[in-house]
């Protein structure tokens, strides 16, 4: 495949690649064109201006997919400031942190979450109902910023502390949506139902990979795994995008009346795809391609697997994308050899530029343009990556260490669940032991599930504590919230 422009934009542009009379967005019975996507980010721009806000201000939002949610991106980029998402589905207290670390100047939000925040909440922001929002009666015209410039910071979800903001620049976000739209094959007449939050990097690059590509956008927030699949036939959707809790549920239904049919992308990103969902997905959708794909909000998307190896190889998540340079290394931080596990690192024009307002722990992931992700991978001599788990999430159980997803997919292979989460707890003579949370599938789940680990799995994977629920807890990013069900082993 042949490499697609390195040349960084500004990111305002992207409102100008799709054909004028094409449709840019969707969002419930509202229909914006790329002509009047473009007019609207210049209006935009403007009113935010008028307000009084200053080049390098930080502009906030806090709402489900409207149509000023989806073109804040590009507008706050064409009036040289920050913008700055807040996940809809946070609450006062997530949000407050958000707008208190950024040191926004402006919140944008529906009038019932402007009223949820306390006094002081807001900080130094304005704080600006969704309903009084109007554009400005003149547009801006496309902005000529050099693309180092910052242009958004993404708030990571916090499940390991308080929420960081990864700075983001034009370039960073221009060439993250050029590479994906190069490596899906996207093309004007792509329809992407946008399901995640546009506060999740991978949310968002659903919006600009597809304008990139001169597509359609179709904004979507659902409650329940069959919305989805409604949405899906009602819009003839051609790339739907999923993080495997999501994927799993997807999977779990019944397709059979031809909803899917139109599919002909999907990705996976955001954590490991189980070999079970993999093998159903294609069974149910044999005519889509399927990207396994890795990446993280400091160094944008990394990685992914070229379709026509989804079957014979769904334990990987391929090689690096456009303009991603990666590499495994050692803990001396010398390159590892194929088949040796190591620490991934990233490097290129897709790395971000740091932690907004922190210093110490931008240095600790961030080295000589390289960000050090914290994640265990294995390079094999077929060179595809193969992820093993975080650094903090590996299991030692009795001196044998093992990866949470090599108990998960064992449970889920069992077919006596319907999804799983491992953990590694504290254990006085072994060190740690293996603990599980699980959904059954079916009945005597537990008994049927032992006696796969014991008939598969030496002793040290067999779990040693199962924790059944009706579902796995997911945090803001629709993510499996590990810390969550992590303290219910405590």
């Amino acid at each position: 495949m042949s490499q697609p422009d390195p040349t960084p934009y500004p990111l305002d542009h992207i409102a100008s690649r799709g054909a004028g009379d094409d449709v840019a967005l969707a969002i419930r019975e509202e229909r914006l064109t790329y002509r009047g996507l473009e007019r609207l980010t210049g209006e935009t721009a403007a009113a935010l201006l008028a307000r009084g806000l200053k080049p390098g201000d930080r502009v906030a939002t806090w709402m489900g997919k409207t149509i000023t949610a989806c073109v804040m991106p590009l507008a706050a980029a064409r009036a040289g400031l920050v913008h700055v998402p807040v996940n809809p589905v946070l609450k006062r207290a997530q949000a407050a942190h958000i707008l208190a670390d950024s040191g926004a100047k402006l919140l944008i939000a529906n009038a019932a979450r402007l009223e949820s925040l306390d006094a002081g909440d807001g900080a130094d922001a304005e704080l600006l109902a969704l309903e009084e929002w109007s554009p400005h009666s003149e547009a801006l015209p496309p902005s000529g910023h050099d693309p180092n410039l910052l242009a958004a910071l993404l708030y990571t979800s916090g499940s390991t502390g308080r929420p960081k903001g990864v700075m983001l620049s034009h370039a960073n976000l221009w060439l993250g949506a050029i590479s994906v739209a190069h490596y899906l094959r996207l093309a004007p007449d792509d329809r992407t139902l946008c399901l995640l939050p546009l506060a999740f990097d991978y949310g968002q690059s659903q919006l600009l990979s597809t304008w990139a590509a001169g597509g359609q956008a179709i904004g979507f927030d659902y409650l329940l795994p069959g919305d989805v699949r409604k949405a899906v036939r009602r819009h003839d959707v051609t790339v739907l995008a999923g993080v495997p809790p999501l994927w799993s549920q997807l999977a779990a239904l019944d397709w059979l009346d031809g909803s899917g049919e139109s599919l002909r992308t999907l990705t996976n990103s955001g954590g490991h795809l189980p070999e079970t969902v993999v093998r159903q997905l294609r069974r149910l959708f044999p005519e889509a391609r399927l990207h396994l794909m890795y990446g993280l909000t400091e160094a944008f998307r990394s990685s992914s697997l070229e379709p026509a190896l989804a079957d014979t190889h769904p334990d990987s998540v391929g090689k690096a994308i456009p303009f991603a340079e990666l590499r495994i290394v050692r803990g001396d931080g010398t390159e590892a050899d194929a088949g040796e596990e190591g620490e991934l690192v990233h490097s290129g024009p897709l790395v971000a530029k740091g932690y907004w307002n922190d210093p110490e722990r931008t240095t600790a992931r961030f080295r000589d343009g390289e960000v050090w992700s914290g994640d265990r991978f294995v390079r094999g001599e077929d060179g595809l990556l193969r992820f093993r788990g975080r650094d903090d999430a590996m299991i030692k159980v009795s001196g044998n260490r093992l990866s949470p997803n090599e108990v998960e997919e064992l449970a889920l292979a069992s077919g006596a669940v319907r999804d799983a989460a491992a953990f590694g707890i504290n254990d006085e003579v072994l060190g740690q032991v293996v603990a599980l949370a699980a959904v059954a599938l079916g009945e005597d789940a537990e008994e049927r599930l032992r006696r796969r680990f014991a008939a598969e799995a030496p002793a040290y994977m067999m779990p040693k504590k199962i924790i059944w629920l009706d579902a796995l807890p997911t945090g803001a990013t629709g993510k499996v919230d590990r810390s969550a069900l992590k303290a219910m082993f405590q």
